[in-house]
């Protein structure tokens, strides 16, 4: 990755990783760049997102995005992932069920509108809506040539399907999904599962270890000392005793 990474409105994570922080929602999206396939991780909001940030992980790695990684099943996370037609998609087991059934792509289509989402958008995304085909119920390891990309099953928790994705380097990168907010307090809807969330990050901060950068589906780039922090914050808040 080059300046040309950072004018585009990427930042820079380690050396095959980059990140960009979309607009209203301020989600993260992730790209690993292999010698071989190119990982992006959570599309966007909406078709026409999703669209923007596929031209732009094109413009700038050269290559077509051939695998797509979502870390959740929540709107901001998922519709976008539409504009990426013939990729391979990954998710926890469970999240096929999830954007496969009427009553779930409605539930996220209707999460969107009251987002703000404006409807025609959100209607189109949820009819295109991609539901991941490759099922992590552990973890499983993505060669993406130069690379191998750990996704690993950690939930529920923030979700009933979170998935996070390690990848290595002279710094392990650790894209969290929604286990970890910088922007803002963790968000527990009614998915969540909030007794098994601070264990979800132990596990997180386990496999990513002390060194590693932490990439939250909202908001800067932390360190295993924040999310430390948030899974204490977390114990308190939901009476979960300790590890």
């Amino acid at each position: 990755m080059d300046v040309r990474w950072e004018e585009a409105g990427w930042e820079r994570v380690t050396g095959r990783v980059g990140r960009r922080r979309l607009p209203v929602w301020d989600c993260t999206v992730g790209l690993v760049v292999g010698d071989e396939s190119v990982l992006l991780i959570d599309p966007g909001s909406s078709v026409r997102e999703g669209a923007q940030v596929r031209a732009e992980a094109e413009r700038l790695t050269g290559r077509r995005v051939t695998h797509i990684a979502f870390t959740h099943g929540h709107f901001d996370h998922v519709l976008g992932g539409a504009a990426f037609a013939g990729a391979e998609f990954f998710g926890a087991v469970g999240l096929e069920r999830l954007l496969s059934a009427p009553t779930g792509r409605e539930d996220v289509r209707m999460s969107a509108v009251r987002m703000g989402l404006a409807e025609a958008e959100a209607t189109e995304a949820a009819d295109l809506l991609q539901a991941p085909r490759h099922l992590v119920s552990g973890e499983w390891t993505l060669d993406l040539g130069g690379v191998q990309v750990l996704l690993a099953n950690l939930g529920p928790a923030h979700s009933e399907h979170d998935l996070a994705v390690f990848v290595p380097g002279e710094r392990e990168a650790v894209f969290c999904g929604d286990l970890v907010e910088e922007s803002g307090e963790p968000q527990a809807g009614s998915d969540a599962v909030p007794g098994q969330w601070p264990a979800a990050l132990d596990r997180l901060l386990s496999l990513g270890g002390d060194d590693a950068v932490y990439v939250p589906g909202h908001g800067a780039l932390v360190d295993a000392g924040f999310v430390r922090a948030q899974r204490d914050t977390l114990a308190a808040r939901f009476g979960v005793s300790g590890a």
